[in-house]
């Protein structure tokens, strides 16, 4: 299959509630086991393999942890940390002649309006759960682009 297409979202997983900033928030032990839950679900489908996939992630703590859980080779993106725009997230991935695969390690509310639009084509905001996965393919069919959510999964859904 060709993967140059695809972007799938992943919120962080579960933070604590108290840090000396919201960009210092680390993941909960529950958080720690999500991460890792989502990082073998997903690499199970991948076939085990991430080469040629980008991960990229939000410059706050837990992002950064989750996006661990999945892969050493993290570009970290400081436009999409916490309260970014939609469009930070499509800028960041290249949308939308995206040249790789592409999975975004963020947050809420930002990634529910990057998955609306990806949804609907609109603008709007879908609730995605902490350390869900949201997998969207591109494909062409009759000459016409059509963006398809391919899975989606919560941590609870993967133990």
């Amino acid at each position: 299959m060709d993967n140059s297409m695809q972007v799938i979202l992943w919120r962080h997983a579960d933070a604590e509630n108290e840090a000396p900033s919201d960009h210092a928030r680390r993941l909960t032990e529950k958080g720690r086991e999500q991460a890792l839950r989502m990082a073998s679900w997903l690499t199970g489908r991948l076939g085990g393999d991430l080469t040629g996939w980008r991960v990229l992630a939000s410059p706050a703590v837990r992002a950064q942890q989750t996006a661990l859980s999945l892969s050493s080779r993290i570009e970290t993106v400081p436009g999409i940390a916490p309260d970014a725009p939609a469009s930070a997230v499509f800028s960041a991935i290249g949308w939308p002649e995206m040249n790789a695969p592409t999975i975004v390690v963020g947050h809420q509310p930002t990634l529910g309006m990057v998955a609306a639009r990806l949804l609907n084509g609109v603008d709007g905001y879908v609730s995605i759960k902490k350390g869900a996965m949201w997998w969207f393919e591109v494909r062409e069919r009759g000459g016409k682009r059509e963006i398809v959510l391919r899975a989606m999964t919560t941590p609870d859904s993967v133990m």
